[in-house]
C-alpha cells in the first residue's frame, strides 16, 4: 500500500471513531437539559395547582358565608354604633307603678380631625348645609387648626348623621354618645331635674342618683355599657298628670305669674306628684335655668298667709292654753308697736276657735299666739319642721327665713302667716302632722312603706289635737261661710284651709298682689292624702275675686276630683244618692 493510501485510510478511521464519541456528548447535553426543564415545568404545574386550590377553597368559604348571611332572618340595624365601654350607663327612672320617666338612647357626636381636613372654608360649607346654626366662626377656627381632634356638635340625630355621611368630608367622623331621654317631657321636670352634655346630673332626682356614688364611679372611669337597675320613684305619673295640667289650666285662668302643688301620703310621706310651672323640657333644657322656671315648691320660699292659722290653733289646742269652746275678742283691730292688725272679712265680735278659723280672722290669731307666747310660739313651728331645712332626696330644697329676733310683733304676725317664709313643701308635709294622728314625717321622692314610715315618725302633736284639725278643717269646706267651699268634691270628704298673704314688693306689701295656697286633705274621715296647691299673683279668679277662696281651692277641687279614684279612694254616698257629710 502507498504511503498516500495509508494516509488516507488513517483519516477515514479518525473520521469515523472521532464522530460517535461527539455525538454522544451532545446528546447527554440535550438530555440533561431536557430533564431540567421537565422538573421546572412539573414544580410550575405544582405552585400553579396550589394557588388554584387556595382560591378555590377561599371562595368557597366566601360563598358558604354569603349563603349562610342571605338565608339569616333580617334585622334592622341602627346607623349609630354601640357605645363603647367608656361611656356611662344612667339607670332608668320609673313611676311608682314602673312607667319610664327618663331612660338612656343611643346618639353620636360630630368630631374633626383638623390635620385630616383638605380644605376648611368647603367643610365648613358642605356641614352647615346640614347644620345651618353651626357657628361658622368658631367652627372653621377648629377645622383649620393644628390640633388632632375637635368636637364640632354633641348628640345628633340619626338623620342629621346620615346627612353628614352622605356628604364623604375627609377628616370628619363620630363617636357614639348617651343621650337622656324624657318621654313625659316637662310633665314632671322639676322632680327628674335634667343632666348635662356629658350625661351627667345636674338637677332634680338625676343629680341624687349621681351623688349616691354614680358620679364617683364614673370619675374613676368604672363605669361601663351594662344596663343598671332601674331607680323607682314615689311618683305616680297619672296623679302628676293632673296636676301639672290643673296647674297649667289655673294659670291661664286667673292670670298668674307662676303656681305649683304637691300630693303627698299622709301616712308614708311618699311624694305622689310635685309640679311648679312655668316649667321647662328637660329633653331640651334651653331655659331650664330661667329664674322663673324655679321649683317654687320645694326651692321656693313664701310666706304662706292664713294656711299658717292651722298651725296656730293646732298650737293653742297642744299647749292646752285653749279648746275648741274658747272665745277671742275680734271686734276690733289690734294696735302693737305702730302696726295695726284686722280682719280681711271683720266680723266684728268675739269669736270661736272654729270661727276664727273659718271666717280667718287675723285678730283672733294673734291673740291665740300672744296667749301662748313668743318661745313657746317658736318651738312649737321648729318642732313641726316649718324654720329649719327640710331633708329630703331632691337637691333643690330652700332654707326658711323667720325673724332674727323674735318680737311680740313679729309672733302676732307669724300666727296669720306673715313674718316666716317657708317652702310650700314643707307647709304639706307639717299640715299632714295636723291629720295624720301627729306624726310628722320627712317627705319621700322613693317608694317607702307604711312600715319604714313608722319608723322615722316623730309624735308632735297629741291625738285630740288631730281629732279637732280634722273637724276644723272638714268645717271650712262644709260651712257656707267657709272659705274652703270650692274645693269641695262630692263623696270624698275635703277640708283644708286657705291663705292670701300679701306680697312683699320692695320691703313693703302691696294690696291687690297675693300668693294664694290651699291646704288640704282626703278623706277627713281618716286622712290618706294631703293636696297643696297655689298660684303666685293672680288678676282674676272665680266671681272675679282674686283671692285664695277662688283661685287655688277650686283648683285643689279639680285635682283631688281626678285623682281621688287613680289612688283608690272610695266615694261615699247616702241612701238618696248625695254625699255624706261626716261630723266630728
Amino acid at each position: 500500500m502507498s504511503f498516500l493510501s495509508r494516509i488516507m485510510n488513517i483519516k477515514s478511521k479518525a473520521h469515523f471513531s472521532a464522530t460517535p464519541r461527539g455525538a454522544r456528548r451532545a446528546n447527554d447535553g440535550k438530555a440533561r437539559f431536557e430533564g431540567t426543564l421537565k422538573r421546572s415545568g412539573a414544580q410550575a404545574k405544582s405552585r400553579v395547582g396550589i394557588i388554584f386550590a387556595g382560591f378555590t377553597v377561599a371562595y368557597v368559604i366566601i360563598g358558604g358565608r354569603l349563603v349562610e348571611y342571605g338565608m339569616a332572618k333580617p334585622e334592622t340595624v341602627s346607623s349609630i354604633m354601640p357605645s363603647d365601654n367608656l361611656l356611662a350607663s344612667r339607670p332608668d327612672l320609673l313611676d311608682r307603678n314602673g312607667q319610664v320617666l327618663a331612660t338612656d338612647i343611643r346618639t353620636v357626636s360630630l368630631y374633626a380631625e383638623p390635620s385630616k381636613i383638605i380644605d376648611p372654608d368647603e367643610a365648613l360649607e358642605e356641614l352647615s348645609s346640614v347644620l345651618p346654626d353651626l357657628d361658622a366662626k368658631s367652627t372653621y377656627r377648629k377645622l383649620s387648626s393644628k390640633s388632632h381632634f375637635q368636637w364640632l356638635r354633641r348628640q345628633l340625630t340619626p338623620r342629621q348623621q346620615s346627612q353628614i355621611l352622605a356628604l364623604g368630608i375627609p377628616g370628619i367622623g363620630f363617636r357614639p354618645e348617651k343621650r337622656r331621654f324624657y318621654p313625659g317631657g316637662s310633665i314632671a321636670s322639676h322632680v327628674l331635674g335634667l343632666v348635662n352634655i356629658d350625661n351627667r346630673g345636674i338637677a332634680g332626682m338625676e343629680k341624687y342618683v349621681d351623688s349616691q356614688g354614680l358620679a364617683d364611679l364614673a370619675a374613676v372611669g368604672m363605669t361601663n355599657d351594662a344596663k343598671l337597675e332601674p331607680v323607682k320613684l314615689s311618683i305616680d305619673l297619672r296623679v302628676q298628670n293632673a296636676l301639672h295640667d290643673v296647674l297649667v289650666d289655673g294659670m291661664q285662668r286667673y292670670q298668674g305669674i307662676g303656681a305649683g302643688g304637691v300630693v303627698l301620703n299622709a301616712h308614708t310621706g311618699e311624694v305622689m306628684a310635685l309640679a311648679s310651672y312655668p316649667d321647662f323640657d328637660p329633653n331640651d333644657p334651653t331655659h331650664a335655668l330661667d329664674p322663673d322656671r324655679l321649683n317654687r315648691v320645694s326651692a321656693g320660699t313664701y310666706e304662706m298667709g292664713s294656711t299658717f292659722k292651722a298651725f296656730t290653733i293646732a298650737m293653742g289646742l297642744d299647749y292646752g292654753t285653749m279648746t275648741l269652746g274658747t272665745t277671742f275678742d275680734a271686734t276690733k283691730p289690734l294696735y302693737i308697736g305702730g302696726f295695726t292688725i284686722h280682719d280681711f272679712h271683720g266680723t266684728r265680735r268675739v269669736l270661736t276657735v272654729d270661727e276664727v278659723f273659718v271666717h280667718s280672722s287675723n285678730i283672733g290669731a294673734a291673740r291665740m299666739a300672744d296667749s301662748v307666747g313668743i318661745d313657746a310660739h317658736k318651738a312649737f313651728l321648729q318642732r313641726m319642721g316649718l324654720l329649719t331645712r327640710m331633708d329630703t332626696e331632691l337637691p333643690e330644697v330652700a332654707t326658711p327665713s323667720q325673724p332674727r329676733v323674735w318680737k311680740r310683733i313679729n309672733s302676732m304676725t307669724i300666727a296669720y302667716g306673715h313674718g316666716v317664709a317657708t317652702t310650700p313643701l314643707q307647709t304639706a308635709v307639717a299640715g299632714a302632722a295636723l291629720v295624720n294622728g301627729g306624726y310628722l314625717i320627712e317627705p319621700t321622692f322613693l317608694p317607702r312603706t307604711r312600715t319604714e314610715a313608722d319608723k322615722i315618725a316623730v309624735k308632735v302633736v297629741k291625738d285630740t289635737t288631730v281629732r279637732d284639725m280634722r273637724k276644723l278643717f272638714r268645717d271650712n269646706v262644709v260651712q257656707s261661710v267657709g272659705s274652703g267651699k270650692q274645693a269641695g268634691v262630692p263623696g270624698f270628704d275635703v277640708g283644708g284651709k286657705t291663705g292670701t298673704a300679701e306680697k312683699l314688693v320692695r320691703g313693703r306689701y302691696v294690696n291687690g298682689h297675693n300668693f294664694n295656697a290651699f291646704l288640704s286633705a282626703f278623706p277627713m274621715s281618716d286622712p290618706q292624702y294631703v293636696v297643696l296647691v297655689f298660684i303666685d299673683d293672680p288678676r282674676t279668679g272665680e266671681h272675679n275675686s282674686n283671692l285664695a277662696g277662688n283661685t287655688a281651692t277650686p283648683m285643689v277641687g279639680r285635682v283631688i276630683g281626678r285623682i281621688a279614684p287613680l289612688l283608690g279612694v272610695q266615694p261615699k254616698f247616702g241612701p238618696d244618692g248625695s254625699a255624706t257629710l261626716v261630723s266630728y
